[in-house]
């Protein structure tokens, strides 16, 4: 009887550990779980394969994310595994785009194949978009928690981080592109 009692607690105990607060991204079960369902391109197969592997390396896959990648991640903010995951994103213009996530921030390919990097910049909490080879800042965040937004005209504006500033930023866009016009 204490046999049983053990072997329930024991995983009582293991199921706490796994499933609490889920915080992270999961990272090596996603890639995982993305090549499994387009390892091939009949669906039954997918899932045929998919059945005999899923117990052992999805098992496997979520142990080892719930337990150290996504701890890794909660201390310092990457999961080493979650870096060139790309996914499709539809802009505004109702076009897909793929939007690849990278060490230093995000790559984002047109359906024009236009590609257009975001950068972060640790030394100095900043923001770059790179175009063509061209790097410009976007934006930075200030040791006093205001933001310096840079426009397109070169000019730099500092606002607070709320809505106020983000309207602020709003206005001298608008501004600034009718002024250009």
């Amino acid at each position: 009887m204490k046999k049983v009692s053990f072997k329930v607690a024991a995983v009582l105990v293991a199921g706490t550990l796994v499933c609490s607060s889920c915080i992270g991204s999961f990272g090596l079960f996603n890639k995982y779980e993305k090549w499994q369902c387009n390892m091939t391109s009949n669906k039954y197969v997918n899932g045929i394969v998919g059945l005999i592997l899923q117990p052992i390396v999805g098992g496997i896959c979520l142990t080892v994310d719930a337990l150290v990648l996504n701890t890794i991640e909660f201390w310092t903010g990457d999961n080493p595994v979650a870096a060139n995951t790309t996914q499709k994103v539809m802009g505004q213009d109702g076009l897909y785009y793929a939007v690849t996530t990278t060490k230093q921030g995000y790559e984002v390919k047109a359906p024009s194949g236009e590609v257009t990097r975001f950068i972060h910049n640790d030394k100095n909490d900043s923001w770059s978009m790179e175009q063509n080879g061209v790097t410009k800042e976007i934006f930075r965040f200030n040791a006093d928690g205001t933001i310096q937004a840079t426009l397109q005209n070169g000019q730099t504006l500092t606002v607070g981080a709320d809505q106020a500033g983000l309207d602020q930023v709003r206005e001298a866009v608008d501004a600034n592109y009718f002024a250009l016009r």
